[in-house]
């Protein structure tokens, strides 16, 4: 029988333990391991039954049970001192709050993400986006650094995976009911729900409440608008992450940036929470938050031009997408209903608001309106989250920026980390204790150094293989556990399924696969060539296993047709005790797979990759990295710590002969390479060159990887450049650097260079030599204040394209002669051979500039202002 309406009956603690709800509230519990010991200690069995999430338990251990524990003193001190441990980690200075004073760091930081993957208990991720707004919440609180994060509530989460009978994904949306989630409803001081609304047009309403997930020291506002005040359709707009049509898209991405401001604000106002002064738009699903402070200060009196100039100085953008096709883009006309006197930003311009994010360059479609595009030009400072891509980044958005070459495009990049704490499986944060301390082990993880690191040196080779196979053989067990239940949902009854008490073996090496299942990742590409595949599987003293998750988006049927092509081979009688997929990838089956695993597979087309963390919390585990040249790897590969799969770059189009020529080199390196060497013994008996390629993995990649030196760079690079930007910000000097690059716009056209003369009219000289410049310059209405005009030199390519730039700005010399020219000189060392070549250039200049390529103007020489001197010396 049905219920016809459901409760959350929540247990009532006694007092001596009401402790425990603060604990089981902070989310710090996902990552500490002394209090989830003590929620197990609660309830063992109910604990495990429970998926390890403590609302749960909670909710269902008998009240005999919370007596006995009442009046146990022993547990009574182990929860007194949990709790006074989290308020000292709350309440106490860290990093952020150790930096001197003068480096006028930000007051706080307001993150959006469309998904946070804090813990598999608050299921609000799909991926790696969602992991890493996770990860850099739990930095963050780790370090001190004041964030308030923002995302959404979505009320079916992602989705959940299964598989049919033959193999085809199936998804399943189980309802998650936000008083059984680790979360509590943001509350007026009057008791009532905070709520925030916009505006949708025919005059109606989106309204949404806010939970607030506490996140260490870091608030995560989450809105929700499956309320009551809401229509039908309204209710569903935070029904599902990245479901639906371009409509429900568009609405979800407007209630997070617009609607995540106006909850930012709430919150601040209720708390006592310092406002931010800089706001982080992680991806460009957030981006319209810049339009609603926009408008703020417009409410304030501030008029467009001069509120985008104060908006941009305080914001940060970050792009993960390494191709077009994962950017949100909406028609026009959608974007324009949605916006203007009938509908939400009433008081704003509507083709303003279009202009900030149509694809007005070369190569764009001029009626679409493209999120990562207004992301970038809302922001003063952008990145990429690993060098690679940060060159791929500037090189995509290029044509915001004409006239200047891919590697000026003001995008710089910070390497992806993650968040050791959570991904570091407890036996091997015990083996790190046992060897030099706890206290050194911890702040190892969360604050990074080399110095902590080199203490991997100094275990002993056996203790390092004993755990990688006790690792190895806790995967066997999950994996078989994990894979009884898929087939049972596949259908298969008890008697059919003795076999896979024999899959896997913890002695044989492991190799593990997972992620999202887009094309570029190629999941099949193992599959290249089977008979080869299968000779590895079943070798006879040297045999593979393999693991393999990942989830295909619903909507996806190509990448469906991957994992069923995996899957089926993975049935295989021959093979499956070797190979296996496992269905539902998430955070949970994650923190087991990444530790037991050997080699940590990824092969992707590059530069597709933007960074692919996975691969990052494998190796804090003592997993070895197999992979293709892209994202963090291509930046930090060396040969001690694992192996680079030989890309088919210069191969042609065809991509059916670069996998083949990829997957034949991947086949290489397994049978040449990889597993001779996991599987030779020295006298010891023990693999001594796997385990030092280990040892080597952890002492030189561990603070590389880790999210507190990811956290620390934004603090350093951008957060703390934007909040000096933000208080320079003024309304008139906002005002002032408007009116500016308005003049400078409209004057632009009367800007060029008309004569470059040199001291040298040869095309050789020595090294060492001194060039003096000269160049006669035409800057129509402007002035030599607001200009820059730059000697640009370097080595040159064969098509005299000047490759690793250097730039020296030349000085006026005098006023301008009776044309109204201005001549400019300098002196231009040449300290470098070979094939050397310059030019000059004229650009905008402004104190209040982050970059001279922000306004995206640049003058060069024509052929005939050159004739002379052009110069190239060889």
């Amino acid at each position: 029988m049905k219920a016809i309406r459901r409760f959350t009956v929540r247990p009532l603690l006694p007092d001596p333990l009401r402790p425990l709800s603060d604990l089981a509230r902070n989310l710090r519990w996902s990552w500490h391991a002394e209090t989830r010991d003590l929620f197990q200690s609660v309830d063992p069995e109910r604990w495990a039954v429970s998926d390890g999430d403590p609302v749960r338990l909670l909710g269902g251990v008998r009240p005999a049970r919370l007596t006995e524990l009442a009046g146990d003193r022993r547990f009574l001190r182990r929860l007194s001192a949990a709790a006074d441990d989290l308020h000292d980690y709350v309440t106490g200075d860290r990093w952020y709050q150790a930096q001197p004073r003068t480096a006028g760091l930000p007051a706080a930081i307001a993150y959006f993400s469309p998904e946070f993957g804090v813990t598999a208990a608050l299921p609000q991720y799909s991926g790696g986006l969602g992991i890493l707004a996770g990860d850099h919440l739990k930095a963050a609180s780790d370090l001190g650094v004041p964030l308030i994060g923002v995302g959404l509530l979505y009320r079916h989460g992602y989705f959940r995976q299964s598989l049919s009978r033959d193999g085809w994904q199936q998804e399943h949306y189980p309802v998650l009911d936000p008083n059984e989630l680790p979360v509590t409803l943001l509350k007026e001081d009057d008791g009532t729900p905070a709520q925030i609304s916009l505006a949708l047009p025919a005059g109606k309403q989106l309204h949404a409440r806010v939970w607030l997930a506490q996140v260490g020291r870091v608030p995560l506002l989450m809105l929700d608008s499956d309320v009551e005040e809401n229509d039908l359709g309204e209710r569903g707009v935070t029904d599902r992450l990245y479901g639906g049509g371009s409509e429900h898209r568009l609405l979800q991405e407007m209630l997070l940036g617009i609607g995540g401001v106006r909850a930012v604000r709430t919150y601040c106002r209720l708390t006592g929470h310092a406002p931010p002064e800089v706001f982080h738009t992680n991806e460009g699903h957030a981006g319209f938050l810049g339009l609603e402070r926009i408008a703020e200060l417009g409410d304030a009196g501030q008029d467009f031009d001069s509120a985008l100039e104060a908006v941009r100085a305080g914001t940060v953008f970050t792009t993960h997408t390494p191709v077009p096709a994962g950017i949100d883009r909406f028609d026009r006309e959608l974007v324009a209903r949605h916006f203007g006197p009938q509908a939400e930003l009433p008081r704003m311009d509507v083709d303003r608001i279009l202009r900030l994010g149509m694809e007005t360059y070369p190569g764009g479609e001029p009626n679409l309106f493209n999120m990562a595009v207004m992301g970038l030009r809302l922001a003063q400072r952008a990145n990429g989250v690993s060098l690679l891509h940060g060159q791929v980044s500037r090189e995509m958005f290029s044509g915001l920026w004409p006239g200047f070459d891919p590697d000026e495009v003001p995008i710089t990049s910070v390497t992806n980390g993650v968040h050791a704490p959570t991904w570091v499986a407890p036996e091997v944060l015990r083996l790190g204790a046992r060897q030099f301390g706890s206290g050194r082990a911890e702040d190892a993880l969360s604050v990074g150094g080399s110095d902590r690191w080199d203490a991997v040196a100094d275990i002993p080779d056996q203790d390092i293989w004993e755990l990688r196979r006790e690792l190895r053989e806790q995967l066997v067990v999950e994996v078989r556990r994990r894979l009884r239940a898929s087939w049972r949902q596949r259908g298969a009854g008890t008697a059919e399924l003795g076999w896979i008490d024999g899959v896997l073996d913890p002695d044989v090496l492991t190799i593990g696969f997972a992620r999202r299942v887009p094309s570029y990742k190629r999941l099949t590409l193992m599959l290249r060539d089977r008979d080869r595949l299968m000779d590895l599987l079943l070798h006879a003293e040297r045999p593979i296993q393999i693991v393999v998750a990942g989830k295909a988006h619903p909507a996806d049927d190509g990448g469906k047709r991957l994992v069923q092509e995996l899957v089926r081979f993975a049935d295989d009688p021959r093979v499956r005790h070797r190979l296996v997929f496992l269905p539902d990838y998430g955070m949970a089956m994650a923190q087991k797979l990444y530790p037991g695993c050997d080699i940590w597979l990824n092969n992707p087309l590059r530069p597709l990759e933007a960074c692919g963390t996975s691969g990052m919390k494998a190796a804090l585990n003592g997993c070895l990295n197999l992979s293709v040249l892209d994202g963090w790897w291509d930046e930090w590969f060396q040969p001690d710590f694992g192996w680079a799969i030989p890309t088919a770059d210069g191969v042609g189009t065809d991509p059916d002969h670069r996998d083949d020529i990829e997957a034949a080199a991947l086949y290489d390196l397994l049978e040449q390479r990889i597993t001779p060497r996991f599987y030779e013994r020295g006298q010891a008996g023990l693999p001594d060159r796997w385990i030092e390629m280990v040892r080597q993995t952890l002492t030189l990649l561990g603070p590389k990887v880790l999210a507190g030196r990811m956290v620390r760079e934004y603090v350093e690079r951008l957060y703390t450049p934007a909040a000096h930007a933000h208080r320079a910000m003024s309304a008139d000097t906002a005002r002032e650097l408007a009116l500016w690059k308005q003049r400078v716009r409209s004057s632009w056209h009367a800007v060029q260079v008309d004569h470059v003369e040199t001291s040298v009219a040869t095309t050789t000289a020595e090294l060492g030599t001194t060039l003096a410049l000269r160049v006669r310059v035409g800057l129509g209405d402007l002035t030599p204040d607001d200009v820059e005009v730059q000697a640009v030199s370097g080595r040159v390519d064969e098509q005299d394209r000047i490759t690793d730039a250097t730039t020296v700005p030349l000085k006026p010399s005098g006023g301008p002669d009776l044309e109204g020219r201005w001549l400019y000189e300098g002196p231009l060392a040449l300290d470098r051979t070979g094939p050397y070549g310059y030019t000059v250039r004229i650009l905008p200049s402004h104190r209040l500039l982050a970059s001279g390529a922000e306004l995206g103007l640049v003058e060069v020489p024509t052929e005939e202002a050159v004739e002379g001197a052009g110069v190239v010396l060889r």
